[in-house]
């Protein structure tokens, strides 16, 4: 999940790796040579300003560039940052033809950067960091927003079981095991009492939607986690596959949703955008194609979808705030956690109206 604050326009994509993330890079480049086809030093390292919740680096050599996720430092909160199943998901899917990276190796053994990692192909391409997609046309941005639509009803159709993904999370009742899990990270991140978020944790198990619909949900869909083509209108790769599993596709879309509701700057806020000049589509619009691909009448009680993604967010949330309060995140600059409690507030008023 990359929630970090993004970096400011004049504040480069990689810099040195970060003296809390810092390992041996002669050991990693000697394990990526005997675990990667073709792989041929010298290594160099840097760190992407992005990415919270996984540091990620940029792996250059002579003759190819890849990226590292690896596991932050420090304990960790039950379930999270299980790279081994980012690895795992893309590299199914990249096998049916899904727009993934290339998966090349995958490093469970803490001895050598000191977490697990995985290494990926690196891919040239665009990432709208903000949702706003700034200095395109409006036909580029409706055709761009299309076949995120598109790509998204494309993951939600992958057969699961076919896939070998029956253990990938557990069928059904999936909402409700959700608001618990993230009730639980909450309780385990928590620094401050947030009244909202206690408001949401009462009110959230009362609304559980009688759909159980199950596919494979990416957990973390929204503009700034997949890259276009660039200069086609078009997906070439989804990232940031931590929060993947089994669940429900709804929790998805609605996720990809909460531009349009939250005011935070953070990706960029589609709350008072003017659609029609910009070629976005209204949320209305956008929920509207996802349901003619995916053969849905519409959605009932959408604000649930909605709360409930906004309310996971704002967990998160105060995971990566404690973090970098223990100085085990990547901003150990001790930011607020002004952005857990709006997100609260906005997800107890969206379910309330």
């Amino acid at each position: 999940m990359d929630d970090a604050v993004p970096p400011p326009p004049s504040q480069p994509l990689v810099g040195e790796v970060r003296e809390n993330h810092r390992f041996d890079p002669a050991r990693l480049e000697a394990w990526l040579a005997a675990h990667i086809a073709d792989f041929s030093g010298p290594l160099k390292v840097d760190q992407f300003n992005r990415g919270a919740s996984n540091p990620t680096f940029l792996l250059t050599t002579p003759t190819a560039r890849y990226v590292l996720r690896k596991k932050p430092p420090g304990v960790l909160l039950p379930s999270a940052h299980q790279i081994d199943r980012e690895y795992r998901i893309m590299s199914t899917l990249g096998s049916l033809d899904f727009p993934v990276p290339v998966m090349r190796a995958l490093c469970e053994d803490d001895r050598i950067i000191g977490t697990a990692f995985y290494v990926m192909d690196f891919l040239e391409g665009r990432i709208f960091r903000d949702a706003r997609m700034p200095g395109l046309e409006p036909a580029e941005r409706a055709a761009l927003y299309d076949d995120l639509n598109a790509t998204l009803a494309r993951l939600h159709a992958v057969d699961w079981r076919a896939a070998g993904l029956e253990d990938y999370g557990r069928p059904g009742n999936y909402f409700e095991r959700q608001i618990g899990r993230w009730t639980k990270q909450y309780r385990g991140a928590q620094t401050e009492t947030i009244p909202d978020m206690e408001t949401l944790i009462e009110q959230l198990p009362a609304r559980l939607p009688a759909d159980q619909t199950v596919t494979i949900a990416h957990g973390d869909y929204r503009p700034e986690n997949v890259m276009f083509h660039l200069t086609e209108p078009k997906v070439i790769a989804v990232l940031d596959w931590e929060l993947s599993t089994l669940g429900h596709p709804l929790a998805d879309l609605a996720y990809n949703c909460i531009l349009y509701h939250s005011h935070s700057e953070q990706w960029g806020s589609l709350v008072g955008e003017d659609f029609a000049a910009t070629g976005i589509p209204t949320e209305d619009e956008y929920v509207a194609a996802y349901c003619r691909r995916t053969g849905r009448d519409g959605v009932p009680d959408f604000n649930f979808y909605l709360a409930f993604s906004l309310f996971r967010l704002a967990s998160i949330g105060q995971g990566v705030f404690k973090r970098n309060l223990d100085g085990i995140g990547t901003d150990t600059s001790g930011r607020d956690n002004s952005g857990t409690w709006k997100l609260a507030e906005t997800a107890r008023e969206v379910l309330q109206r």
